[in-house]
C-alpha cells in the first residue's frame, strides 16, 4: 500500500474522502509530560500561581484538536462531534494526557486526538516552565483506532 497523501508523481495531495463511507470514528491517543515531583505537587494541590494548570492544559487540548486541519497541511477540517481530555498525574513526576475524539464522517480522527495530546502536554509545560525547565514531553503515540475500511487497530 503506497502513501495516500502523494500523487503518482510524489507530489503532495489532500486524499478525496468524497467517496468514502459516513462511518463513526474515533479514535484515542496519550502524551506524558515528566517533571520535579515538586512540580507536579505544585499543580495536583493547587498552588501554581497562574490557577488550574490542568483545565487550561484540557481547554488548550480541546481547542488543538478542533484546529488540526490548520496546523497540519493535509489534514482535512472535520466537524468533530466528541473531544475529551483526561489528565492524570501519575506519582511521584509525571502527567498522563489522554485524549478521545469522535465523529461520524468519512476519514480517521487520529491526527486530531494526537494534536490534542500534544498541545496540552506543551500547554502544561509553557504554564510550569518558569518553576522547571527540564520537563520532558515522551511517548507522544496513538493508543487505538477505530472506523471506517480499515476497522480497529490497537497499540
Amino acid at each position: 500500500m503506497g502513501l495516500t497523501h502523494l500523487d503518482e508523481k510524489g507530489a503532495a495531495r489532500m486524499v478525496d474522502v468524497g467517496d468514502k463511507s459516513h462511518t463513526v470514528r474515533e479514535a484515542i491517543a496519550e502524551a506524558r509530560i515528566r517533571m520535579r515531583p515538586e512540580t507536579l505537587a505544585m499543580i495536583v494541590e493547587g498552588r501554581h500561581a497562574k490557577g488550574d494548570v490542568f483545565a487550561v492544559a484540557r481547554i488548550a487540548g480541546i481547542q488543538a484538536a478542533k484546529r488540526t486541519w490548520e496546523l497540519i497541511p493535509l489534514c482535512h477540517p472535520l466537524s468533530l462531534s466528541s473531544v475529551k481530555v483526561d489528565l492524570e498525574a501519575e506519582a511521584p513526576d509525571a502527567v498522563c494526557v489522554t485524549t478521545t475524539c469522535r465523529l461520524i464522517g468519512q476519514t480517521g480522527v487520529e491526527m486530531e486526538a494526537l494534536t490534542a495530546a500534544s498541545v496540552a502536554a506543551l500547554t502544561l509545560y509553557d504554564m510550569c516552565k518558569a518553576v522547571d525547565k527540564g520537563m520532558v514531553i515522551e511517548n507522544v503515540r496513538l493508543l487505538r483506532k477505530e472506523g471506517g475500511k480499515s476497522g480497529v487497530w490497537q497499540a
